[in-house]
């Protein structure tokens, strides 16, 4: 998907967004886009957004912060600046960037940019910041959080429930909350689902008591990602989930490659929507809505209520959920769903224990 092409082609809407903006340490300050609102008289506001390495065409978390911020700006007819990070090298200067530009409120996308969040913050007391899946503290730091470890309980039992091999798989980018707490859900799910259903399906990739599994070293699709699917694909895994943005990609090769019939797992947001070239894989995908949660934020922001306390979103309040099972409906159990919307209840209401260390508040 060509972001910039995705971008152009929203030009003949009411508001455009900024031009994405490649920076990476000394690069040029970003540039300002779009129009002003349908009002009279345009709000003076200025909202802005930084993406990690990912990248804002990552069909995933990145891509979804963006599009929250988008909407959120069409509705109050301003502006917006987006700054898209070519490596990690780029987060301090990129957010500083966007303190120059005059912003007033910054997005940081993802864990990685905690540092550069919490420097840029307490430096500009004046500005407003908020910060995807992380807890950076201020008075002017909103963190955007998601107790995804709920969501991905529900793909564990999913996983183990359709699995005929009686193995399911996952690994991740890096070792870091965002992404561990996926895995926990995960392999929670999976021995729920052996407890109530007399099965012993195995889960790979993850050690919850040991919090240790497998893991790329990055989030970029390509040699380690397909290796690492490889791997567990060789231990007779027939669903799988990667969490880490684009490695999904290289886990998809990994299965056509393969030739056998794997089950992909998706994550953040439902890849079967944002990426159609996989969606044949997709049994479901963990949702973290994460752009309902900056589309609430910049409202908020903008309309002056700006607040600090973190947006945290779980399956009671629908920030996380399950993606619907699409092209595998007719092969899942029947019975699946609504054992599925029965432990959601029981997630929501406690007689259900999931937990992961790196559940917000944790």
């Amino acid at each position: 998907m060509n972001f910039t092409s995705r971008k152009a082609a929203v030009s003949g809407l009411a508001m455009l967004g900024a031009s994405a903006l490649v920076l990476a340490g000394c690069a040029a300050a970003p540039e300002e886009g779009g129009t002003a609102g349908p009002t009279d008289e345009a709000l003076d506001f200025l909202p802005c957004i930084v993406s990690d390495a990912g990248g804002f065409d990552d069909r995933s978390f990145n891509q979804a912060g963006f599009e929250g911020l988008e909407r959120a700006a069409e509705e109050l007819g301003v502006e917006f600046t987006d700054v898209q990070s070519q490596d990690e090298n780029a987060y301090g200067p990129n957010v500083q960037s966007l303190v120059d530009e005059g912003c007033d409120l910054i997005i940081t996308v993802g864990f990685l940019l905690e540092e550069a969040t919490a420097e840029a913050s307490a430096a500009n007391p004046d500005i407003n910041f908020a910060i995807i899946d992380s807890a950076v503290e201020g008075d002017n730091v909103k963190p955007i959080q998601f107790d995804t470890v709920q969501a991905a309980f529900l793909a564990g039992y999913a996983a183990a429930s359709y699995s005929e091999t009686g193995v399911v798989g996952t690994f991740g980018g890096l070792p870091i909350p965002p992404v561990t707490i996926f895995m926990d859900g995960f392999v929670q799910g999976v021995e729920y689902h052996n407890e109530v259903n007399g099965t012993d399906v195995q889960a790979l990739g993850w050690d919850f008591e040991a919090q240790d599994g497998a893991f790329t070293g990055g989030f970029d699709a390509g040699t380690e990602a397909l290796t690492t699917a490889q791997g567990l694909l060789d231990q007779n895994v027939d669903v799988l989930l990667p969490v880490g943005g684009p490695i999904y990609q290289s886990a998809a090769e990994a299965i056509r490659d393969s030739g056998r019939e794997v089950a992909l797992l998706g994550v953040d947001s439902d890849v079967f929507e944002t990426d159609p070239s996989v969606g044949d894989l997709l049994l479901t995908s963990v949702l973290k809505n994460i752009s309902n949660g900056v589309y609430d934020v910049v409202m908020a922001a903008g309309e002056g209520n700006f607040d600090n306390s973190p947006y945290v979103g779980n399956l009671e309040n629908e920030g996380v959920g399950l993606a619907p099972f699409h092209d595998f409906e007719s092969l899942v159990d029947a019975e699946l769903q609504a054992q599925l919307d029965e432990i959601t209840v029981g997630i929501i209401d406690g007689s259900i224990e999931v937990s992961s260390p790196a559940s917000p508040g944790q």
